[in-house]
């Protein structure tokens, strides 16, 4: 019986790997514009949440 040749195993493993993050890198840079990046964040102008004038009650 052979022996496993574990090093080209691992070559594969590692091209596999290259290539799925080379095709998500160009995925993501296809899909947005370049005017407009969206780092995920909410614009200043609009709070996440409402202000109120109000202390809080003391326990």
């Amino acid at each position: 019986m052979a022996t496993p040749n574990y090093s080209y195993e691992k070559r594969q493993k590692e091209l596999a790997k290259k290539r799925k993050k080379e095709d998500k890198l160009k995925r993501k840079g296809e899909g947005r514009p370049d005017d407009a990046p969206d780092d995920g964040t909410d614009t200043p102008d609009t709070p996440a949440e409402p202000q109120t004038d109000v202390p809080p009650a003391a326990s």
